[in-house]
């Protein structure tokens, strides 16, 4: 029986997969073209489009609940509904992480890998939404302070990459950069998911014995007044770095 149920696991997380990729694809050869026949402002497009993302990724959740994939427990999903113009971070142990925050945030923004815009059927719906290129830091420290300042979410893994089981986190600078250019505050999440699996390491069809829960918690505001008042912008990144990662080991400790 345990390995039955294993197997259509397996069968389900393929099937769940496929749909994303359909969806990915519809969006942006029916739905996108068809925003931009009737929504002619560009920032009024991106906002209807990433509306429309936040609403397919909650379906892509929930249909993923369905095939009895994953169980999940979103205590954060209060948090994230109501915050507005915050830079949301967070540890990132599993491939669908970003998608899960999408689903809870109605006006999210995110850094994507400049790869991802070769990527055919996810490309398009980078493109329309306006998701931001980690292709220029320059330019990127520019376009995420303007995305806040618009009042957007923007969601950012300060590892820069999904953790590896059993090692230390290995955070960044740019998730420090981009809130001292930007001055916007941290919302601090804590994801888990139990047993592990979607690793950097492992392939979607390596399921775990039993179904994983994947939990995001909130954990609590970070404020950047005191780093933005240090003398040298590149201290103060250093510094805001040095302290997220010590937070989130004890978190995770």
């Amino acid at each position: 029986m345990q390995k039955l149920n294993h197997a259509y696991r397996v069968l389900a997380t393929g099937l769940c997969f496929v749909c994303f990729g359909i969806g990915a694809l519809m969006l942006s050869v029916l739905v996108f073209p068809l925003q931009r026949l009737f929504i002619f402002d560009l920032q009024q497009r991106k906002r209807v489009a990433r509306r429309t993302v936040h609403s397919a990724f909650s379906f892509f959740i929930s249909l993923i609940r369905f095939f009895r994939v994953f169980n999940f427990n979103f205590t954060a999903s209060e948090q994230l509904r109501q915050c507005k113009g915050k830079i949301i971070i967070a540890n990132h142990p599993c491939l669908i992480d970003v998608v899960a925050l999408i689903a809870m945030t109605p006006n999210a923004d995110c850094v994507v890998k400049a790869q991802l815009f070769r990527n055919p059927f996810i490309r398009g719906v980078i493109r329309c939404t306006g998701y931001i290129s980690n292709s220029d830091p320059d330019q990127l420290l520019d376009d995420c302070a303007a995305s806040l300042q618009q009042g957007n979410n923007l969601i950012i893994f300060p590892e820069g990459t999904r953790s590896t089981p059993g090692q230390r986190l290995q955070f960044q600078r740019g998730a420090a950069n981009i809130a001292l250019r930007s001055g916007s505050d941290y919302l601090a999440l804590h994801i888990c998911c139990q047993p592990s699996t979607l690793t950097k390491q492992e392939q979607w069809y390596n399921v775990p014995s039993t179904k994983p829960t994947l939990a995001i918690h909130f954990l609590r505001p970070i404020h950047i007044d005191e780093y933005r008042a240090l003398s040298s912008p590149s201290l103060a990144a250093r510094q805001l770095t040095r302290d997220l990662h010590a937070y989130y080991q004890q978190v995770l400790s």
